[in-house]
């Protein structure tokens, strides 16, 4: 057994990279330094690789970055990337709406190569806890790792619907790894079935011919229509510790309904996107050269069948509540992420306080309820949409968030996250 960490992170993405850079970050590096590290299955730290397709950007600020919001003066800021890249005058003079996910994947990496508490190459197989310390058990011949405490960063894994589970393969798959894969579109008819983000850069890439030019192309979607991301200044208001502060000692039904509510605030299309790709289908239209495209929005997938190289999507249609269906040769799932349990922490589960549907609860501190919380103490980052509101799942206040666990973690207030003055009431 190692000696015991003040904190083990497990999953190195963004959020826990956060932590690890403001770890290693002015205030705190000039306080006597809590003993972190931070374990990943990957050999080396990548961000989303198979959703980098051309021209896909940020729906963030770039100051929304690891540090900057609690520590503008850390070496791990955006603004001291490009200039350690030499492209500070350029990066102004692109006067870029948003910088595009490749910029940003080559930050984080940046970033991670600079840390020396991230440990690669980690195959996690069980968390479990000995009455003092949790014990982190690898599946290589390694020694156990001791920590006192606990950051869980894993992620989430990709949702599929259960009438596509019997069907996935080289033919239907989820969006997640689209831009790793070798595949051809020629000549096929394609769906695509999930109206956000993700769906529409995917039918952006598509009617780009990035894949070769496909006969017909199917978009279908739950909502209502294929609606813009709300990025207007009092929208941006939720995403603040104002909102934060105001949003957690709601009772659980009204976070609930608020945070339906408030969908499109965070898990809208970018409305650059959306022009994009509606000039392309009028271009299409006026040189009378574009494959045929259906736009399908308020269709509810019910089912799905195989027969041959076909596959057959049946739904409702919401609108009128009429029974469709549609045929395809690639099927395309951009349906999002599910929420679940960590295997890892199998052994500790009985310990864990859960919620009626099976997640974490967590307190302000983004501190996970369970039996010795006490002494022993488990974060989770992106794990408190419906505890900490919409902004808890993004990056915005990704940096605000770090510093608090920080803070909780030290028992001190290394990083100011102080709350300021909003400009919404929200509360009274």
């Amino acid at each position: 057994m190692t000696e015991p960490l003040d904190l083990a992170g497990i999953g190195i993405g963004p959020f826990n990279l956060s932590i690890a850079a403001l770890l290693d970050s002015p205030p705190h590096s000039q306080r006597p330094r809590l003993e972190a590290r931070f374990f990943d299955r990957k050999p080396g730290f990548d961000w989303h690789p198979g959703m980098l397709l051309p021209g896909v950007r940020l729906q963030t600020s770039f100051l929304k970055d690891l540090v900057t919001g609690v520590a503008p003066q850390s070496p791990y800021s955006f603004l001291q990337f490009l200039v350690s890249q030499q492209r500070f005058y350029q990066f102004l003079a692109a006067e870029l709406p948003a910088i595009s996910r490749v910029e940003y994947g080559q930050y984080l990496s940046w970033a991670a190569a600079q840390l020396t508490s991230l440990h690669f190459d980690s195959q996690l197989e069980t968390v479990d806890f000995d009455g003092g310390h949790f014990r982190l058990h690898f599946s290589d011949d390694r020694q156990p790792v001791a920590a006192r405490h606990l950051c869980l960063g894993t992620g989430k894994p990709p949702w599929v619907p259960d009438c596509c589970r019997p069907h996935l393969g080289s033919d239907c798959f989820h969006a997640i790894g689209i831009a790793n894969r070798t595949f051809n579109l020629r000549g096929k008819r394609v769906a695509i079935v999930g109206g956000g983000q993700s769906g529409a850069e995917v039918l952006q890439a598509i009617l780009d011919e990035y894949w070769g030019r496909p006969a017909q192309i199917n978009w279908l979607s739950r909502r209502s229509n294929f609606a813009p991301l709300d990025e207007t200044p009092f929208t941006n208001e939720y995403f603040t510790p104002q909102y934060i502060a105001a949003f957690f000692d709601l009772p659980g039904a009204v976070k609930q309904r608020v945070v339906e509510e408030q969908k499109l605030a965070s898990d809208g299309i970018s409305p650059a996107t959306l022009k994009a790709i509606y000039r392309r289908l009028y271009e299409g239209q006026v040189r009378g050269d574009l494959f045929r495209v259906r736009l399908m929005p308020g269709r509810e997938l019910q089912g799905m069948a195989r027969q041959g190289d076909t596959y057959r999507l049946a739904y409702r249609n919401r609108l009128d509540a009429t029974q469709q269906q549609c045929e395809a040769e690639v099927v395309i799932l951009a349906t999002g992420f599910s929420q679940q349990l960590p295997a890892y922490l199998a052994p500790l589960r009985e310990c864990l306080e859960l919620n009626d549907s099976g997640q974490l609860i967590l307190d302000q501190h983004f501190q996970v309820q369970w039996k010795n919380m006490a002494t022993n103490r488990i974060y989770a980052v992106n794990a408190g949409r419906f505890s900490h509101g919409i902004a808890e799942p993004q990056m915005s206040l990704m940096c605000w968030r770090s510093a608090t666990i920080i803070n909780h973690l030290a028992g001190e207030e290394i990083f100011d996250t102080g709350q300021g003055t909003g400009m919404v009431d929200w509360r009274g």
